[in-house]
């Protein structure tokens, strides 16, 4: 339309739609990429349809989401596609919040307080100065490396705590650079590798959620797969996986975890699945468990949570072919169905000791081994129990 966009000796500017809404139904491209007639037949996307699941952040929704859904009902109202909606089901991720770092400054003074010490503070001269969190471990502030990034400090006094450390005010906030408490993802994956990362990540809680990123917490996850790979490994005679035949204690832990693990994963219920996964571990390092049979299938398991560590133990089993290729584990009913059980034994009423006991264990059984039980005669105290009460699946109480 040259007589519009053309005024007087100038052009209009033309190009006023967004990013967002060019970048918003590139999806249906997908179904069909090389057609040269439209952007995609109908025949491609009466079979492909909406899109199955769609992840991304509550901000990018506002925009690229908006315009998706946009786009896709004119495409419906125009008869190119059969569907009104472009997305099936969506989820919004939580963002990564920042823990950030503050001191107390008196600038009249030349002093600077910490957590404890700024009560002291006189009364208006008190600003608060933020800190850049690689200077801090934990709330520990460095304080030589503070006045090396904040040289205007150099000569400031520190009030320091009693056992001469500088503590921090901590505060969770949106991670920015100018809040000064990002936190470079590939400085996490020098020190810890990309698996302790990836894991750590979905470790903080619940997918959907927002929640603060912190360094500290990161061992525990690292010491997670160390202690998972000693497993597989001993540092002074290498690997150590045997053919040995798995015990029914150990088939009951792997089986439960490919349960829970596969469950978890549908619900993309990532932190209760590392929590397993955890569990999985201490269970079998209880149980001095190195069989094939066991950790063979707990390599495949794990390699959406921790894909480098995973690919190095396939291949030590002597695979060929990536680990992502293997399919996952299939649980067996019988290894997983409960046949004990933790009861609580109370003494007149107040509990005392937990004792397991099979499911389909007689009272007469049952009884004879809590009154054989020493922590049970020590309460006992000599005296002969009147009666002992057994309720299946619940709890037991002997009355004195």
């Amino acid at each position: 339309m040259e007589d519009w966009v053309k005024v007087s000796h100038e052009r209009r500017e033309t190009n006023t739609m967004p990013g967002y809404a060019g970048s918003s139904w590139y999806f249906f491209r997908y179904m069909d990429p090389q057609n040269e007639e439209t952007f995609a037949g109908r025949e491609a996307t009466d079979y492909w349809q909406q899109v199955d699941l769609y992840v991304g952040g509550t901000e990018h929704a506002v925009g690229h989401l908006l315009y998706s859904r946009m786009w896709t009902k004119v495409l419906f109202d125009l008869g190119h596609v059969s569907f009104e909606e472009p997305f099936k089901k969506l989820v919004n991720q939580g963002m990564i919040q920042g823990s950030s770092r503050f001191v107390y400054i008196d600038r009249e003074a030349g002093t600077i307080y910490s957590q404890t010490k700024a009560a002291n503070m006189p009364a208006g001269k008190r600003e608060t100065l933020r800190v850049d969190v690689t200077l801090v471990d934990g709330l520990v502030l460095n304080i030589e490396a503070f006045k090396k990034w904040r040289p205007e400090y150099m000569d400031y006094t520190f009030e320091l705590e009693a056992d001469g450390s500088f503590l921090c005010t901590a505060e969770v906030e949106k991670m920015s650079k100018s809040k000064y408490n990002v936190v470079n993802p590939d400085d996490i994956v020098a020190q810890y590798g990309a698996d302790t990362f990836r894991m750590y990540e979905m470790f903080l809680g619940p997918l959907e959620v927002s929640k603060p990123w912190d360094t500290k917490g990161i061992e525990g996850v690292h010491r997670f797969i160390k202690k998972l790979w000693r497993l597989y490994f001993d540092e002074a005679t290498g690997w150590i996986v045997t053919a040995e035949a798995p015990s029914p204690a150990e088939l009951r832990t792997i089986h439960k975890t490919i349960r829970k693990i596969g469950e978890d994963i549908e619900r993309f219920s990532f932190n209760t699945a590392i929590s397993q996964f955890m569990i999985c571990v201490n269970e079998l390092t209880a149980l001095g468990c190195h069989k094939r049979d066991i950790l063979e299938a707990l390599a495949v398991i794990i390699a959406p949570f921790a894909p480098h560590l995973a690919e190095e133990l396939w291949k030590q089993f002597g695979h060929e072919t990536s680990v992502v290729m293997a399919p996952f584990p299939k649980w067996e009913e019988q290894y997983v169905l409960e046949n004990t059980k933790n009861y609580p034994v109370a003494i007149n009423g107040k509990t005392r000791t937990e004792l397991e006991f099979p499911l389909d264990i007689s009272a007469k059984q049952l009884e004879k081994e809590v009154l054989a039980d020493e922590t049970v005669i020590k309460w006992l105290e000599g005296k002969t129990p009147k009666k002992v009460i057994y309720v299946p699946g619940r709890m037991i109480n002997i009355v004195l």
